[in-house]
């Protein structure tokens, strides 16, 4: 049986991004106490050397996912994650129809599982959680999910300003437009809808691109990753195909 692989976006000898697909678990988490699929090994295997994590992406989400390749490396790009250094892109299909373009300023309180330490500040502290978006596209399905004849969604583009865990799904929540798929704060009856008219079962979020500077050149590395296909589809049905997706 062939070793499971990721695609690679980018690789030199300080870091490598790779293609993260929506189910996996980027490392153990009580999350999924069961699971034994991680990207982190994956990876390993897959380069033949240790990996670090440097940032998250949910178990649903996915898309461009980076590793550093030594410790110095990954303090490097730790700190440009939480200095709000590495500029973010992700796209979405939300519940109902977007306002054309928005700043959600809403802090959030601090989600921590049994593997993370939580230093010195509590869980129920709020920290500032600050995200952009902007509506690309929109559709009016002749399909009753609620109360009404028909339903209607939205194709997000969104750019966390800052990375509180789960900040995307939970501000689109705050905004009353959440993430089609998302089990935790999204609607079932949307959730179920896609699943049985469009094979959608994950969450409709990816992580399209991140720029940074390189932590030991200076130079800029503009990460890109296309939609994985089961994302895609659900796009292409929508007929947003051509709706200013950037890659």
């Amino acid at each position: 049986m062939s070793r499971e692989t990721l695609p690679e976006l980018y690789r030199d000898d300080a870091l490598v991004a790779v293609h993260k697909p929506s189910g996996l678990l980027v490392h153990r988490s009580m999350i999924d106490r069961h699971e034994t699929r991680f990207a982190m090994q994956i990876v390993r295997d897959q380069i033949g050397r240790r990996v670090y994590p440097v940032h998250r992406l949910d178990k649903g989400t996915s898309g461009v996912l980076m590793f550093a390749l030594d410790p110095d490396t990954a303090k490097l790009l730790t700190a440009a994650f939480e200095t709000r250094a590495i500029e973010k892109d992700y796209l979405a299909v939300v519940r109902g129809w977007l306002p054309e373009a928005g700043t959600v300023d809403h802090p959030l309180t601090r989600l921590v599982d049994a593997y993370e330490f939580a230093g010195e500040t509590s869980a129920t502290d709020a920290q500032d959680a600050v995200t952009d978006y902007r509506r690309l596209a929109t559709i009016e399905l002749p399909i009753a999910v609620d109360r009404y004849s028909t339903s209607r969604y939205s194709l997000a583009a969104l750019s966390p300003l800052t990375g509180r865990r789960h900040q995307l799904r939970r501000h689109l929540k705050h905004l009353s437009h959440p993430i089609i798929g998302d089990a935790t704060y999204g609607k079932g009856r949307h959730n179920r809808m896609f699943a049985e008219h469009f094979g959608a079962n994950r969450m409709l979020l990816a992580c399209t691109g991140l720029r940074l500077a390189h932590p030991h050149t200076g130079a800029t590395l503009n990460l890109t990753c296309p939609l994985a296909a089961d994302m895609q589809g659900v796009i292409d049905a929508l007929g947003w195909a051509d709706a200013g997706i950037r890659h």
